[in-house]
């Protein structure tokens, strides 16, 4: 199969699996009238996160992507993380039992988003960032459309978003296992190695890459999760409003627009310009937000949706950078092991920015989010001179 095909079908195969990843957001109101329970998102939300850590650790400790054929762990994943969706559907519910499906989904989707960008480098030895940026793009949109669902109101079956997420998510596992062969850049390593996890802790490259891509998780995720309290705060659009649903849904949603064009460019500019410039440009929006209660009203939307550009646009050049910086047989372990990392960081951001909100205005806790960027460039450069000495030591 050629890349360009395969890319297609991975990208789609992504977003239909990742779809599973905010199916239970969506039917947060009716699960909580259901159980009786007010306020059960940020339990389901860190259900889901706390899972995906669980499981990109224990793939990463013992090297599932390379050890295994990474389309048919793709497959088993999202027909496992599937059926643990649907579960919530099909049998009575308890508080208990919503969490830990959740947290099911959360650990078996460790098998489709990191799988999935390795898949895509075992096919582009040239031009990753490109294919990443699609592939990202499509986590994103997902993301963001519970959002949409939100401000539509639609009167629906909730149990109906469980069936057909999970159908369409078994769909996209069939359509890599059965049709995306393994690449020709692909390197198994049949060998497990306890000592793999500090050698990888040794690349320069690898750590550069890594503390960028921490740095933009910092703020990604807290981003994402108040963009609704934002929006009420400094627009008085109420969050239970078709606006701030629509306006969420595009401020969240755009980011996959520049995770493409992001992608596009870094075929020419290189990934990591692409991926420092906008890990700038997003931080110095966690600045300018102070400066937002005194300009007009008119003024929030644009500088919102340019934000929700410019955060996610890096998040696919540190993956490429990653990807590129470790050696192929490693590979799948390297960018499953920064993703466990980088969404552990989004559940303490998430939970400090949540306790600085009841203390302090929304503009001034969005702020404090620039830290993440400020030190991800700062321990991108430091790892990246670490490599250059190295290299000059070396060639001596």
């Amino acid at each position: 199969m050629n890349p360009r095909s395969a890319l297609i079908l991975i990208v789609i195969a992504q977003f239909l699996g990742t779809s599973l990843w905010f199916a239970g957001n969506a039917a947060i109101p009716q699960i909580s009238l259901l159980l009786d329970l007010p306020n059960l998102t940020a339990w389901i939300t860190s259900a889901v996160q706390l899972g995906f850590i669980s499981g990109t650790l224990i793939f990463a400790i013992f090297s599932v992507p390379d050890r295994y054929s990474p389309r048919f762990v793709f497959l088993i994943s999202a027909c496992l993380a599937a059926f643990f969706n649907l579960l919530i559907a099909v049998i009575p519910l308890s508080f208990g039992l919503v969490l830990t499906f959740r947290f099911m989904v959360g650990f078996f989707l460790a098998g489709i988003y990191p799988v999935g960008m390795k898949i895509a480098s075992d096919y582009f030895e040239k031009g990753l960032g490109a294919a990443l940026g699609f592939l990202v793009g499509a986590l994103v949109l997902g993301t963001a459309f519970p959002h949409l669902i939100r401000a539509l109101d639609v009167n629906y079956d909730w149990k109906l978003i469980f069936w057909i997420t999970s159908g369409i998510a078994i769909l996209g596992g069939l359509l890599v296992g059965l049709f995306v062969p393994d690449g020709p850049f692909c390197k198994k390593n049949l060998q497990f190695d306890w000592a793999l996890l500090p050698k990888l802790s040794k690349i320069p490259a690898l750590k550069s890459a890594a503390s960028g891509y921490f740095g933009h998780m910092w703020e990604l995720y807290t981003f994402w999760a108040f963009v609704p309290t934002l929006l009420w705060a400094l627009g008085n659009y109420e969050t239970t409003g078709f606006e701030n649903g629509l306006y969420s849904f595009l401020i969240i949603g755009v980011g996959a627009i520049s995770c493409a064009i992001g992608g596009l460019l870094a075929n020419k500019f290189g990934s990591k310009n692409i991926a420092l410039i906008s890990l700038f440009g997003s931080g110095l929006c966690c600045l300018l937000v102070l400066l937002i209660p005194s300009f007009p009203k008119g003024f929030l939307l644009p500088f919102l949706l340019i934000w929700g550009m410019l955060v996610t646009a890096d998040s696919p050049q540190f993956s490429t950078l990653v990807a590129q910086a470790t050696p192929a047989i490693y590979r799948g372990t390297a960018l499953t092991l920064v993703n466990c990392l980088g969404f552990a960081l989004t559940i303490f951001s998430i939970q400090i920015g949540q306790f600085l909100l009841a203390h302090y205005p929304t503009q001034w806790v969005m702020s404090t989010l620039f830290i993440g960027p400020a030190l991800g460039i700062f321990l991108f450069r430091f790892f990246q001179k670490k490599r250059e000495t190295l290299n000059q030591n070396l060639s001596t």
